[in-house]
């Protein structure tokens, strides 16, 4: 099921004030020792979330959880996109980053800018990385400190709407396809069978040579 299937997504945000936050902190490397793409979400933000350690062992329902850290706050229970500050994904290139937010139930994050690598396997992986103006994310940290949040994000028309105002971002036809179908890179790329025909037929045209068979 995709994360945008009609092209849009309302949700609770969940308000992370910190800049450079990398790969480890969004998901520790202890418990990076499996392929499984589910199952991650109770070690999000492990570190913080926590104020007792855990390993592969843990019953993680039964640790303390920090209650100055935001998305442990009861009100924001079930929220569904991330606020965060520039570099959000920095570091390490692990896809478990992005499994993890996904397992926790999160289908957008939004922030000044990304580590790339994160940034690519977010819409692979159902996740919205959407980068917004500075001064936007300033002011949606504004409302989120007022009281819980609530946006709406629309990937069609790269809006994201809070408290009467609205905010745009840019998005490629490649992330906007992979974030409102149920497909892959691959079924991404097949997508784009008719241009790329044509670009073939084009090139063809162009380099007539490129179609010349050669004797064995």
């Amino acid at each position: 099921m995709p994360s945008f299937p009609d092209g849009r997504h309302g949700g609770t945000v969940v308000p992370l004030d910190r800049p450079n936050v990398d790969t480890d902190a969004i998901f520790p490397k202890q418990y990076g020792r499996s392929t499984a793409r589910s199952g991650y979400g109770p070690v999000l933000f492990d570190n913080w979330r926590y104020l007792d350690p855990g390993d592969l062992d843990s019953d993680h329902s039964r640790r303390r959880p920090n209650p100055d850290f935001p998305l442990n706050r009861p009100e924001l229970r079930g929220a569904t996109v991330l606020l965060a500050r520039e570099n959000f994904g920095c570091g390490s290139s692990r896809e478990h980053a992005v499994w993890a937010l996904r397992d926790q139930g999160f289908r957008a994050v939004l922030a000044p800018s990304f580590g790339d690598i994160f940034r690519q396997n977010c819409p692979l992986n159902g996740v919205a990385a959407l980068v917004l103006a500075p001064a936007a994310v300033d002011r949606l940290f504004a409302l989120a400190a007022a009281a819980p949040l609530r946006v709406e994000i629309d990937v069609l028309q790269r809006r994201v709407t809070a408290g009467g105002e609205s905010f745009s971002f840019a998005l490629s036809a490649r992330e906007t396809l992979l974030l409102t179908e149920d497909i892959d890179w691959i079924g991404a790329t097949l997508a784009q069978r008719e241009r790329i025909a044509d670009f073939e037929q084009r090139r063809l045209a162009a380099q007539p040579w490129l179609a010349r068979t050669w004797p064995e």
